[in-house]
């Protein structure tokens, strides 16, 4: 230590005497930081990081770059080799007009097929005669309802399903505002009943009678309701139908109130009755 001649400390030589060996104790100190740190971590120069790791969002940047990148052209994308088919129901309601002026001869023809009275044919048979009918469908179209009314899926086709979805009205239809109703639903329709193709069958044959005076024969149902409830006893119902010339057997009359009485009320409402007749 730099002291005078009474002991004291001259500060200007201490500075200088030690300020100079502290000058050369960084590099020194750091050297030997640095080998301390060599043996346990790895030493990396700002040159030689990646920019990956230089910058934290990086990766977040290019992830959504990956997601950014816009798709190929409309033009360029592979078109699908199906198009969309026409559903059954519209081709239902297509034949609904072509089918009016051949369905009872159709209807012969599909009976005088059907052997054991089942009610259905086999697909073959129907396809043959699509072709003998002015149906205006094309094959594409018959095969599809032939995979709609095969119902056992047993290649056989239902045809009194069939001819009665194009010429009965057995479910109830949402009316149009525009539209007048024919027959005022006054209540809705009641759940249905069985429809087995005896009882297709039943208001198929006596379709052309109803069409030709259900304006009457309404104005006589409503003439034995009474009470005005939309309803007729069976025994009633029976007249009213013999009252315009047409007549029932017990077998049809059977699955007409197996269809409409689903309650065993005993009573059938003569609307609904009327309103599977009109389209």
């Amino acid at each position: 230590m730099p002291v005078n001649a009474k002991g004291r400390l001259k500060y200007l030589d201490f500075l200088n005497t030690f300020g100079s060996e502290r000058g050369a104790t960084p590099s020194a100190s750091g050297g030997s930081a640095k080998a301390q740190r060599g043996s346990s971590v790895p030493e990396v120069s700002e040159t030689s990081r990646s920019p990956a790791s230089a910058s934290p969002t990086h990766d977040l940047k290019a992830g959504l770059k990956t997601q950014s990148t816009p798709s190929p052209p409309a033009g360029e994308r592979t078109a699908p080799d199906t198009t969309p088919s026409q559903s059954c129901e519209s081709i239902d309601s297509k034949l609904r007009k072509s089918i009016q002026g051949c369905w009872r001869d159709l209807l012969r023809a599909c009976q005088e097929r059907d052997v054991a009275k089942q009610g259905d044919i086999a697909a073959a048979e129907f396809l043959a005669l699509v072709e003998k009918f002015p149906l205006d469908i094309s094959k594409e179209e018959s095969q599809q309802l032939v995979t709609q009314y095969d119902l056992k899926n047993n290649g056989r086709f239902a045809y009194c399903d069939f001819i009665q979805s194009c010429v009965l009205l057995l479910k109830a239809k949402e009316p149009s505002l525009m539209q007048r109703m024919q027959i005022q639903n006054a209540h809705k329709m009641k759940e249905a009943g069985a429809k087995t193709s005896a009882f297709y069958l039943a208001l198929l044959r006596i379709q052309p009678q109803i069409m030709h005076c259900w304006r009457p024969m309404r104005r006589t149902f409503k003439a034995y309701d009474e009470g005005q409830t939309g309803f007729l006893s069976v025994a009633d119902f029976r007249k009213v139908l013999t009252q315009h010339g047409i007549g029932l057997s017990e077998e049809e009359l059977f699955h007409i109130l197996q269809y409409h009485d689903q309650t065993l009320s005993s009573r059938i409402p003569y609307n609904d009755f009327l309103r599977a007749f009109l389209q």
